[in-house]
């Protein structure tokens, strides 16, 4: 099996969403993480990854 974003994404989200039921606090951090990771990843920065 080939891991992609698109496969990816879903256990990212997952284990996001555990993270911040653990420690609410830690939603600030997630959040910027992801729209940062993904804005980079979707301007092509990253080609072996698309």
């Amino acid at each position: 099996m080939t891991i992609t974003i698109s496969n990816l994404q879903p256990v990212i989200a997952i284990v996001a969403g555990i993270l911040i039921l653990v420690a609410p606090r830690l939603l600030n951090y997630i959040v910027a993480i992801y729209l940062i990771a993904v804005g980079v990843i979707g301007l092509g920065l990253f080609r072996g990854l698309s």
